[in-house]
């Protein structure tokens, strides 16, 4: 499965779930994404809804990828 991350650049009425500034696994969802959110794994540990205007897509070299992969594995 292909990985995709971005990083959280406002986090106004979610303070406790999202960082600003920290980077986070995004689980594609094509459906949500129709209505401007994105699945997010955040500080729970768990995939939640969240507008997309609160994360800026990032590319991340391959390298890192396989180390993210790994973390998880």
């Amino acid at each position: 499965m292909r990985r995709r991350f971005m990083v959280c650049v406002d986090n106004r009425g979610c303070e406790s779930s999202l960082e600003i500034r920290k980077l986070y696994e995004v689980l594609i969802d094509r459906v949500v994404e129709k209505h401007h959110q994105v699945r997010v794994i955040d500080e729970s540990g768990e995939d939640y809804l969240y507008p997309e205007k609160f994360f800026a897509p990032v590319r991340l070299p391959h390298v890192t990828k396989e180390k993210l992969e790994l973390m998880s594995a």
